[in-house]
């Protein structure tokens, strides 16, 4: 174990205290947690970078904790009825896809690589942002996140949309190689 791999436990730790939080609904505490959860997700990258400790359990664990703590955000929100229904949707549809393609390619024993894409990391951080306004609406009452937060939940919609296409895409052609 390592610090990196300890951050991101961390992260994963944060997860019921954000969702503990925003069902008692203090916003404010909810968004200081989700703001450590997000430094944490920075610092592990950078630490396991700079320190040469990428590990196999990190490149599993890292994508885990960031998935348990956007899915969870999106879905308390919407329960909330912060964030819209068709948005958490279309975000955990992505990520049961994404899923039921790992698993396929599994499956087919076709090899292939866990790695973030270009379209995905963007995607990460549109989900990232729309979760921040709408705990900032919620918390510090801004009329900037109330402006912002309408476009960004369509802005969120399509690139997940895109982000899912394109992992569909890179799927198939995998298994059109074998």
């Amino acid at each position: 174990m390592n610090i990196p791999n300890l951050l991101t436990l961390l992260r994963i730790i944060l997860v019921p205290g954000i969702v503990i939080l925003l069902m008692r609904g203090s916003f404010l505490y909810a968004l200081i947690l989700f703001m450590v959860a997000g430094i944490t997700d920075g610092l592990d990258g950078f630490l396991a970078r700079v320190l040469k400790q990428q590990t196999v359990l990190g490149a599993y664990l890292d994508p885990l904790a960031d998935k348990a703590l956007i899915a969870t955000s999106f879905v308390t929100l919407s329960i909330l009825g912060i964030i819209p229904g068709w948005l958490v949707v279309i975000v955990i549809s992505r990520d049961f896809i994404i899923l039921f393609g790992f698993t396929v390619l599994t499956l087919m024993s076709v090899p292939f690589e866990i790695s973030p894409t270009y379209v995905s990391k963007a995607t990460t951080v549109f989900q990232i942002v729309t979760i921040f306004l709408a705990l900032c609406s919620r918390s510090m009452e801004i009329s900037l996140c109330y402006n912002l937060i309408g476009v960004l939940f369509w802005l969120t919609a399509i690139a997940t949309i895109i982000s899912g296409l394109y992992y569909i895409y890179i799927g198939i052609r995998l298994v059109n190689k074998t």
